[in-house]
């Protein structure tokens, strides 16, 4: 599986794949300006701890379950390089299906204007 996905491949998982779990690693006041619907947000910088977290204090602070290692997991930033390396450290923790939507919110924000 490619570390990557595009635009039309996120779009379609989210239309189809109720498993998938979308991770913004965006800063508070970014995710305050808008965010992909259905995505949880972990700041890059936590990303590795919560990864490491217990599955009970980890859907106590996020409000879903914890994602199992064969999970989907897709990241994203504002430009692509945060969610680059949060698939990185994801994937050296044992997340193998974890990959980062390298278009990122810029992206998805202007291309759902038109």
């Amino acid at each position: 599986m490619a570390n990557t996905i595009k635009y039309e491949e996120l779009k379609a998982l989210l239309a189809n794949n109720k498993d998938l779990i979308l991770i913004d690693v965006r800063s508070e006041e970014e995710v305050d300006r808008g965010r992909i619907p259905g995505s949880i947000h972990i700041p890059f910088q936590t990303v590795d701890a919560a990864l490491r977290m217990e599955p009970d204090d980890f859907k106590a602070k996020y409000g879903v379950g914890k994602p199992a290692t064969g999970s989907e997991l897709v990241f994203y930033c504002q430009a692509g390089r945060r969610g680059e390396m949060a698939t990185r450290r994801a994937r050296e923790q044992g997340h193998i299906n974890a990959r980062n939507y390298a278009g990122a919110y810029s992206e998805w924000s202007r291309r759902q204007k038109n």
